[in-house]
């Protein structure tokens, strides 16, 4: 049975790893590995960054990608905690009773959605902003 409520925190806190991903499908899910790929590349943008400073073509190039995961980690939280029971169970349980308590919502899976709200928004706004700032700058430089 899989639980509504721990997918949705599992792609909270560990979703940059594709940790819900490989607990509701399995892992060899392709999706929850390029997770991982793009984590990797946005830390190495990251890195980059605090070692070369912030006018690394380059890292303004992968650094974004961080953001963008964290973003469709906290999307795919917001999903999972808002889907109904009966899609849930439709989906990841098909084998469950009608009555099981694996795809309903509770406080927690709530509290999980606003987190996941809160820190996808920033994640996304703070990658845009990133991105485009770097790119005026370099735009500029280049005239």
């Amino acid at each position: 049975m899989k639980n509504k409520t721990l997918a949705a925190y599992l792609a909270l806190f560990l979703g940059l790893f594709g940790a819900h991903r490989f607990y509701l499908k399995d892992w060899r899910d392709l999706w929850g590995w390029l997770h991982i790929v793009a984590t990797a590349i946005g830390l190495v943008g990251m890195r980059r960054t605090w070692a070369l400073g912030q006018d690394d073509p380059l890292a303004w190039l992968l650094m974004p990608l961080l953001g963008l995961s964290i973003f469709s980690a906290c999307l795919a939280a917001m999903i999972y905690g808002l889907a109904s029971q009966a899609r849930w169970n439709g989906a990841y349980n098909p084998d469950a009773p009608d009555n099981a308590r694996a795809g309903g919502t509770s406080g927690m899976t709530i509290f999980a959605v606003i987190l996941a709200l809160l820190l996808g928004a920033t994640a996304l706004m703070s990658a845009i902003a990133f991105a485009g700032q770097r790119y005026f700058e370099y735009s500029l430089k280049s005239v």
